[in-house]
């Protein structure tokens, strides 16, 4: 596949991702596997598409070598926390959200941090 085919490949599944089409993305996105798997972007794709298809440890691995390759990126860092949140782990996914929303502090970083925090005392309660 040439690289514009490869881009084009990537776009697509970004698209399919965007209209919750978990699915078709992640064949869009095979092609692009075969090339770029070890390219952040594309593993930060590879995970939303699993995390939307309900495939969390697929997506937990994917979010994990994303930021095994950028450890300074946040949003993986939330989206890994989110992925821990819905398999139960919430101590993990506090870590994670809890780093996220230190290395951007945005409102719904904070959010998402308050909300598991929130599960954590009714589950402790």
């Amino acid at each position: 596949m040439s690289s514009e085919g490869t881009v084009e490949a990537f776009r697509r599944a970004e698209s399919l991702v965007a209209q919750r089409r978990p699915w078709e993305a992640l064949r869009a996105l095979q092609p692009v596997l075969d090339i770029a798997e070890d390219k952040p972007s594309v593993q930060l794709l590879l995970g939303r598409a699993y995390l939307f298809s309900a495939q969390f440890r697929r997506a937990e691995l994917a979010f994990l070598r994303v930021i095994e390759l950028d450890p300074s990126d946040h949003y993986a860092r939330l989206v890994l926390g989110r992925t821990l949140q819905r398999q139960g782990r919430l101590q993990e996914a506090r870590s994670q959200v809890k780093m996220a929303a230190t290395m951007n502090p945005v409102p719904a970083y904070q959010e998402a941090l308050g909300e598991i925090n929130a599960r954590l005392a009714r589950r402790d309660g």
